[in-house]
């Protein structure tokens, strides 16, 4: 019986060294296949984000281009501003056109009153008169111009300083 216990023993081993091996395997396929989960969900994510940053760059793109246009127009806005101040019953209508225009265009005029309190974030100093502590606008030299709610280009004003 020494010789069919050890046979069984041998069998018994044979076996669990069998029965071993398909659970090591198993394993390392299981880790494999999380592995390549894993590198599957990163790289989908990488291209997520990639997908957001150019759509974030177009849209940059988008308003850098138009407030550029924005910026080459300003001279004519000007002259225009100057014609309809020479002749104002004339150029009514057309001052009238591009109002509506610009409003509908989200370019809002900075045409600040006189009398009105002076903020450097909307109006840019180039003349000041008098000596006091309380500085108002005196006089609009140039009208600035604000796109979608951000300054395109100060005020040019006179202050006084009262």
């Amino acid at each position: 019986m020494t010789k069919d216990k050890k046979v069984e023993e041998q069998a018994e081993e044979a076996i669990e060294e069998v029965q071993a091996e398909p659970v090591e395997e198993v394993d390392e396929r299981d880790a494999k296949i999380a592995e390549l989960t894993n590198d599957l969900q990163r790289t989908r994510a990488d291209f997520e984000n990639y997908r957001r940053q150019v759509e974030q760059q177009r849209e940059q793109y988008g308003q850098l281009k138009t407030e550029a246009t924005v910026r080459k127009f300003l001279p004519l806005l000007d002259d225009i501003d100057r014609a309809v101040a020479a002749q104002p019953e004339a150029m009514a209508p057309l001052a009238k056109n591009i109002e509506k225009t610009l409003k509908s265009l989200n370019l809002e005029k900075l045409s600040p009153e006189a009398g009105a309190e002076f903020d450097p974030n909307e109006h840019n100093a180039v003349m000041m008169e008098g000596d006091g502590d309380n500085e108002t606008i005196a006089e609009v030299l140039q009208a600035g111009y604000k796109y979608d709610g951000e300054i395109v280009r100060a005020a040019m004003v006179k202050v006084a300083k009262n």
